[in-house]
């Protein structure tokens, strides 16, 4: 399995043009491809379109590094790609998570550098802004009924002396 994944290339932020014979024809000089992934939306609004993201499994690591050194960041259709060996994107990931989570603040340096929160995180930080906002609704509805009892009474003793 390790082997596999130092031979396997992630290749990101693919525009919609990039056909899966573009990603061969990109890729084939590095090494000889074993297998390609090229994923694409299989429901929804967007099924059948392509999902931005390739894996391209080569024949031997030094042939997956050397495509991965002069592939990442090039431009392609005006995007630049984004290469990584599979086994580096599943440890960005993996470490993400370890990471403390974002309390829904700008990330600082020794939390979330990626500025990406894992999905509890984000889930407890709507539900903190939920709670917030609830907190705030229930202090302008009481301001309003109180305004509201306030002018009435007004009203009220200003009619009775005229």
């Amino acid at each position: 399995m390790d082997d596999k994944c130092d031979t396997r290339l992630y290749v990101g932020n693919l525009d919609k043009r990039i056909t899966e014979s573009n990603v061969i024809k990109m890729f084939t000089p590095f090494g000889k491809i074993m297998s390609e992934e090229f994923l694409w939306h299989t429901r929804g609004p967007r099924r059948g379109e392509p999902r931005g993201y390739v894996f391209i499994q080569y024949s031997t690591k030094e042939e997956a590094e050397l495509a991965k050194a002069k592939m990442d960041g090039r431009l392609a259709c005006g995007r630049p790609l984004v290469v990584r060996l599979a086994s580096e994107k599943c440890l960005l990931e993996t470490s993400n998570q370890l990471k403390p989570s974002c309390d829904g603040k700008k990330p600082s340096a020794a939390g979330c550098t990626s500025g990406m929160m894992n999905r509890s995180a984000k889930i407890a930080a709507i539900k903190n802004k939920l709670k917030s906002l609830e907190g705030e609704g229930v202090g302008i509805k009481k301001l309003r009924e109180t305004d509201s009892s306030t002018s009435t009474h007004e009203t009220v003793s200003s009619a009775r002396k005229s």
